[in-house]
């Protein structure tokens, strides 16, 4: 996996792409308030999914959900300003304060300029669009909240980083359903590849934990129903799975060129080397069954990580898209296959969904942090649940336990409604 492949490759406009580190993280999950706190529950195999206690639940098919516990937004930010902000945005300023922290970055020696920020999200401020709703229902169209506007933007959490910290670089969201985060992380890596900023924060965040929207995915028919046991419900690649579970939070990344991380003797968690992103063109709600746009996708982030030298056959570990849903994982199943042939079953997969819940828009960006982790601490966190793999799904998911591991190149998998696709890769950085 030397470089030498990749200090040769010269882009369109005829400069060398930078190369990209991640530098720091930050999250907040139904596992725990920080990266340590998720990091060791999935270590251990514990779920993060229980009974909804915020509304009643009754009237759905499904109880249970991945809520974020114990978080208070004073911790982050002063009261005044947390009853401004829609959860969501309390999130992703949470995560973003750890991620900025944890990097050991001086943002006020900064060239504003040339800092940017790329937060993801699939529905943005809900909870403020249902709780103004109800007030102009209740009260009158003018008793809403001033704030309502910038609240239910899904750019709103990239914008208000931005102020928070100062930042004049790229800045906007992605939307991409369930892949957005990944894709934030992916555009955030093309961003200071082609040498338009030094660092970018990049993540997702997701607050839907709301009746409106758990009635959306229940009447869909896309939830598991496993009320007797929320833990167990998530059964990613299990015979017996019946469906996704809905959780929330947030997980942001710094990235930086390596050229400015090496300047600042930066800690690097790993090296960013490529990046897919893809359509089905084919349903709103189900994947192609062949996995059409996941092989599209997948494809693309390996091409891009052949100029670093890095090779199919070098993966050593994906973090599966996973939802647990019966179309999902077959088709995921087979789209790897397609990718890597007979490397396919060398290569150790997990879903950690089975643990954190589905985060949406968060999704992938939690589970780059991941595979980030997973290439620093030589350990894969497992897919919980799987106690009878579908014959279809006969790959090695690593049920139950984590396994220790030599992980030098990672691959993450994101797929969202709307067939939208979305890839990242990583190796261990080496010099």
């Amino acid at each position: 996996m030397s470089s030498d492949h990749f200090n040769s490759t010269v882009s369109a406009n005829g400069q060398t792409p930078q190369r990209v580190v991640i530098t720091g993280v930050g999250a907040v999950t139904p596992l725990g308030l920080s990266v340590d706190e998720t990091w060791a529950g999935l270590l251990a195999g514990r779920s993060g999914i229980d009974y909804i206690d915020r509304f009643d639940p009754s009237e759905l098919r499904t109880h249970f959900a991945g809520q974020v516990k114990n978080f208070d937004p004073q911790n982050y930010m002063d009261r005044k300003e947390a009853r401004r902000l829609d959860l969501y945005i309390q999130y992703a300023l949470a995560a973003t304060k750890e991620a900025v922290g944890d990097s050991t970055l001086d943002l006020a020696v900064e060239a504003p300029h040339r800092v940017g920020c790329i937060i993801g999200s699939g529905i943005g401020g809900i909870l403020s669009t249902l709780e103004n709703q109800a007030t102009a229902q209740e009260k009158g169209l003018m008793r809403i909240s001033p704030f309502m506007v910038p609240n239910l933007l899904v750019d709103s959490a990239a914008g208000k980083v931005a102020i928070e910290y100062n930042l004049h670089g790229v800045n906007h969201a992605v939307v991409s359903a369930c892949a957005s985060g990944t894709a934030a992380c992916g555009e955030a890596f093309e961003v200071l590849r082609r040498g338009d900023a030094d660092v970018m924060i990049a993540g997702g965040a997701e607050a839907a934990i709301a009746p409106l929207m758990m009635a959306g995915f229940d009447v869909m028919g896309a939830l598991s129903q496993h009320n007797e046991n929320p833990a167990e419900a998530c059964r990613p690649f299990e015979v017996n799975r019946d469906g996704f579970v809905v959780s929330e939070g947030s997980a942001i990344v710094v990235m930086e060129t390596l050229e400015h991380a090496l300047a600042r003797g930066a800690r690097i968690y790993a090296e960013v080397i490529g990046y897919g992103s893809s359509a089905d063109a084919y349903h709103m709600a189900a994947p192609h069954q062949q996995g059409r746009g996941a092989v599209d996708a997948m494809r693309m982030a390996v091409r891009k990580a052949g100029e670093y030298g890095v090779q199919p056959n070098q993966i050593d570990y994906i973090n599966a898209h996973g939802t647990a849903t019966r179309l999902n994982d077959v088709g995921e199943t087979l789209a790897i296959k397609q990718v890597l042939g007979e490397h396919a079953y060398s290569v150790r997969i997990s879903s950690t969904k089975s643990m954190l819940g589905h985060l949406l828009g968060g999704a992938g960006a939690i589970e780059s942090i991941v595979c980030a982790k997973t290439i620093t601490e030589g350990i894969i966190p497992p897919t919980i649940n799987l106690h009878e793999q579908d014959p279809q799904c006969d790959l090695n998911y690593t049920p139950l336990v984590a396994q220790p591991a030599d992980v030098r190149v990672t691959l993450s998998n994101s797929f969202g409604f709307g067939g939208h696709n979305a890839c990242i890769m990583m190796r261990r950085f080496e010099g």
